[in-house]
């Protein structure tokens, strides 16, 4: 190649090179007056994003609501209502007369026991009425010769006082086979015509329904009270125990009216009335137990079912109403989102009472007139929730702004 030819193909070749970067600068720059445009555009489109349009707040209102205190609790046997039956003597069970599930009346036989602890203290008993005939002839027999002169005082006042010995050991001895169940008839008849036996019956101590059965034919039982052979219990009422926080504690009181719903029956509402209230604050819960009486007559509720205790509180005070759909459950709490300034939300712990209508009461958290989101708080929920994952420390969960699309 010629050097002219060649020195014109470098200069065309250069020319260009160098237009072909003037081209990009040129694409550079309208690429960066595109973005900055289009980042002004977003930010004052931004109070019209599709997100935000979704986050709707409204003043929490008062109204009349009946509200509700919803506690947790169980179902109970009723106080004085049910009765643990343990044997008081050792021995073997020589036959059942109760079964599970049987209604018994008061006095009903449960169980028969055959014990030697019987035939121990009916030779005591014995034994005592012997003393005690013996004791009372000497002293009858001491005071007829101390009015003769055929004895002197002393022995008189000796016979008198094994006489009053005699009668205290035979009547510790009878109120043991009382104690026993050993009848009275049986042990007012002579001697020569009592028949007792060695078996200890067991016996009901108040009508009701068999509902544990810890005994079979032939066990040997051990006299300890800790080993209970039944447990009678009257079904007819039952008692709810829930737990009730310091917080709420003003809002309950005796004689005060609830209804109690149950897993199994998740349509009835069974009615209550508070019958005590505990004077002791659990340091571990700061809770305080509460105890509602309620009719079981059809026997429905049984006792150890986990329950809910509504209890209604004063219809004359008006209680914050807001949406339900405002509030948000998470890890067994309930929440709502105040307004806290313009796009700035703050989570708030709320207690509430029992929907009704799309509406709750707020017990404790809100006031009338506060600003909370009605519309739109599951945005707010998940975007706590990415945050907390990601650690973030700059926005706490606790306080958001509405997220961008």
């Amino acid at each position: 190649m010629k050097p002219v030819q060649y020195a014109m193909r470098c200069a065309l070749l250069l020319l260009t090179l160098s237009g072909m970067a003037c081209s990009q600068q040129n694409s550079s720059e309208t690429s960066a007056a595109s973005n900055t445009a289009l980042t002004t555009s977003d930010k004052t489109a931004s109070s019209h994003s599709p997100s935000k349009l979704q986050i709707v707040t409204a003043p929490v209102t008062a109204g009349p609501s009946n509200p509700m205190l919803t506690l947790a609790g169980k179902v109970s046997y009723g106080e004085d209502r049910y009765s643990k039956i343990s044997s008081a003597l050792v021995g073997r069970v020589q036959k059942i007369h109760g079964q599970l599930g049987d209604f018994v009346k008061a006095g009903d036989l449960l169980v028969t026991i055959e014990s030697p602890e019987i035939a121990s203290a009916y030779s005591e008993f014995i034994k005592e009425h012997s003393d005690l005939s013996y004791a009372q002839r000497s002293y009858g027999l001491a005071k007829d010769l101390y009015e003769i002169k055929a004895l002197p005082q002393k022995d008189l006042k000796q016979a008198e006082n094994d006489f009053v010995k005699a009668k205290a050991e035979f009547r510790r001895a009878r109120e043991r086979l009382l104690a026993l169940q050993v009848s009275k008839e049986e042990l007012d008849k002579p001697i020569a015509d009592q028949t007792i036996t060695s078996t200890y019956q067991i016996r009901s101590p108040l009508s009701g329904t068999i509902v544990d059965r810890s005994v079979t034919p032939g066990q040997s039982v051990s006299g300890d009270p800790n080993q209970i052979l039944f447990t009678v219990a009257d079904l007819n009422q039952v008692q709810i125990i829930a737990d009730v926080y310091e917080k709420d504690l003003g809002l309950v009181q005796i004689k005060q009216k609830a209804t109690v719903n149950v897993e199994a029956y998740p349509e009835t509402g069974f009615p209550a009335r508070i019958s005590a209230i505990g004077d002791v604050v659990d340091p571990a819960t700061r809770t305080i137990k509460l105890r509602a009486v309620v009719d079981n007559t059809d026997h429905k509720l049984k006792p150890g079912m986990f329950a809910r205790l509504n209890v209604k509180l004063s219809e004359g005070i008006p209680y914050p109403l807001i949406p339900q759909d405002a509030v948000l459950e998470i890890d067994g709490n309930m929440y709502v989102y105040v307004a806290d300034g313009q796009n700035h939300f703050l989570k708030r712990p709320v207690k509430i009472g029992i929907p009704a209508g799309g509406q709750v009461s707020v017990l404790s958290g809100l006031t009338t007139g506060e600003q909370i989101v009605v519309k739109g708080a599951v945005l707010l929920k998940g975007q706590a929730m990415n945050i907390e994952e990601e650690g973030s420390a700059s926005e706490s969960p606790e306080s958001l702004s509405p997220p961008h699309p």
